[in-house]
């Protein structure tokens, strides 16, 4: 087994969710950055509005996604995973 190929079957995991200052073109309270690594040292990071949790659990479901694309691209079929982030409704 190569390093690289070990490294892509490295799985995706949440490495943080903290409170940070809203994006340049964000509105209104709560923001959270969270940061998601895979393939050894590779991040994918992004920002979300909403409370801790359910930001966290949003991430956590583009984590799982992120995990059954790649295990689908390994296992050699060939299909699409298509991440869908539901908006947090407006009150």
């Amino acid at each position: 087994m190569t390093v690289e190929s070990s490294a892509m079957e490295q799985p995706f995991e949440i490495v943080s969710v903290q409170r940070a200052e809203p994006p340049p073109d964000g509105k209104g309270p709560n923001w959270y950055r969270y940061v998601i690594a895979f393939q050894g040292s590779n991040n994918i990071h992004g920002c979300r509005q909403g409370g801790l949790k359910t930001v966290t659990r949003a991430v956590q479901e583009m984590v799982a996604q992120l995990n059954e694309r790649q295990r689908l691209g390994r296992s050699g079929k060939s299909s699409r995973v298509q991440l869908v982030l539901k908006k947090k409704p407006r009150n």
